[in-house]
């Protein structure tokens, strides 16, 4: 009987997905369309009204301090300017994971961590 409850949990323990690292949940949700490289070139993008922006200028773009709540409210759905394309999916619609609390200026704020990983991971790649 002990045997097959070992068994039974090391099953079970097998079943059980790795989440994606940031780098990862990337190229699953935002490639096809911001490209391999984030620089809008994505396969996808051709045939989209809109292009994806370059997501590795972000910083360029905002004077040189990246914008970090404003990237979070874009990919979440949350606050997108007319400018958007209708493409770009509200991912805050889907599963962000367990929420973490991030402080700023003493203010905590909860954030999905799936969403401050892919923030973080944007973050890393501006130029």
């Amino acid at each position: 009987m002990r045997a097959y409850i070992i068994l039974g949990v090391l099953s079970l323990s097998a079943c059980v997905e790795e989440p994606l690292t940031p780098r990862e949940t990337y190229q699953a949700e935002c490639a096809a369309c911001h490209g391999n490289d984030a620089r809008g070139n994505g396969p996808a993008a051709r045939g989209l009204d809109t292009a994806p922006p370059d997501l590795t200028t972000i910083s360029a773009r905002n004077g040189g301090v990246f914008p970090r709540n404003q990237v979070m409210s874009t990919i979440d759905g949350l606050d997108r300017g007319a400018h958007f394309s209708t493409a770009m999916p509200e991912f805050g619609a889907g599963d962000l994971g367990e929420t973490v609390i991030v402080e700023e200026n003493g203010l905590g704020t909860p954030v999905p961590m799936k969403l401050l990983d892919l923030t973080n991971y944007i973050e890393s790649l501006q130029q």
